[in-house]
């Protein structure tokens, strides 16, 4: 994966097929550079054996494919950047995963379009779960929940075009000042 945001697209259909009702998405970007991304979602969990072994590349629960490299990759971009990545997960309660990059590597990947990324998870689950974004950085602050907005779309599908489309340009004149100098 050449980007943050497509590693996000992949732990968030994770969540999705966890069956989450709520999956929350955080990102921070500390005054040091330090990018912080965090997924957390109240779908099945892992057990703490899945858990280790979902850091291999040869783990997987889909039965079309032995393989799984969405957590190894997601790792080694994160360790490529001097960071890491933190899995934390219970049988029943949900899932959060913590990948930390350092941005002022040259190694790091950037972060990409996130507001398309969120706009895409979305219309790709409209129904459910429920989405939420935080950003942050020294430049400021962000929050978008799409429990906020059903409510003025008066039934009207989040994966409308028109909805999709105002998601994601509402989501980047959002973001832009705030992540703007990494995402890219």
């Amino acid at each position: 994966m050449k980007e943050i945001a497509l590693h996000l697209l992949d732990i968030v259909q994770n969540s999705v097929k966890a069956g989450a009702a709520h999956v929350d998405i955080d990102f921070a970007l500390d005054p040091d550079g330090t990018l912080h991304m965090r997924v957390r979602d109240d779908g099945c969990g892992m057990s703490p054996e899945f858990v280790e072994r979902v850091r291999s590349p040869f783990v997987t629960t889909r039965t079309t494919r032995k393989v799984g490299l969405g957590i190894p990759l997601l790792m080694q971009n994160a360790m490529q950047s001097g960071g890491g990545v933190d899995i934390e997960s219970e049988l029943g309660k949900g899932t959060t995963i913590t990948a930390t990059f350092l941005t002022r590597s040259i190694d790091c990947l950037p972060l990409g379009d996130l507001a398309s990324t969120m706009a895409t998870i979305i219309m790709g689950s409209p129904d459910a779960p429920e989405f939420s974004l935080h950003c942050a950085s020294p430049d400021g602050e962000m929050d978008f929940t799409t429990e906020q907005i059903r409510p003025a779309l008066d039934g009207v599908s989040l994966a409308e075009p028109a909805v999709v489309q105002w998601i994601q340009e509402s989501l980047q004149e959002e973001i832009e000042p705030i992540l703007g100098g990494i995402m890219s």
